[in-house]
């Protein structure tokens, strides 16, 4: 499985717009998507709070690249985001779900 992790460090009191994006336009990019196997969000604690994340779920990642062409590895924003953000990131994992634990 992969998973790919869209960080964001948002513009000052932008963090709650994000979010509200992450809800919708966010989900709607990955939702129902041959391979993607679900999604979930959140922001930073502690002082943090205007670090947001969007993470996605992949079956593997062919399935990334299928969703996200040939700029897989680069961040996708929807119309929107830009003005809300300072910085951003995406980076891809590997994870084994033998190595999974039930929450």
């Amino acid at each position: 499985m992969i998973l790919r992790q869209f960080e964001v460090q948002a513009k000052p009191g932008c963090a709650g717009a994000l979010l509200e994006k992450f809800a919708t336009s966010s989900a709607a990019v990955v939702q129902d998507q041959p391979g993607n196997l679900g999604y979930f969000f959140g922001r930073g604690v502690a002082g943090e709070e205007d670090r947001v994340m969007f993470t996605s779920v992949w079956t593997d990642l062919d399935a990334v690249k299928a969703r996200f062409g040939a700029h897989w590895q680069d961040s996708f924003l929807p119309e929107g985001y830009d003005v809300l953000i300072q910085s951003c990131s995406v980076r891809h994992v590997e994870i084994d779900a033998g190595w999974a634990v039930d929450v």
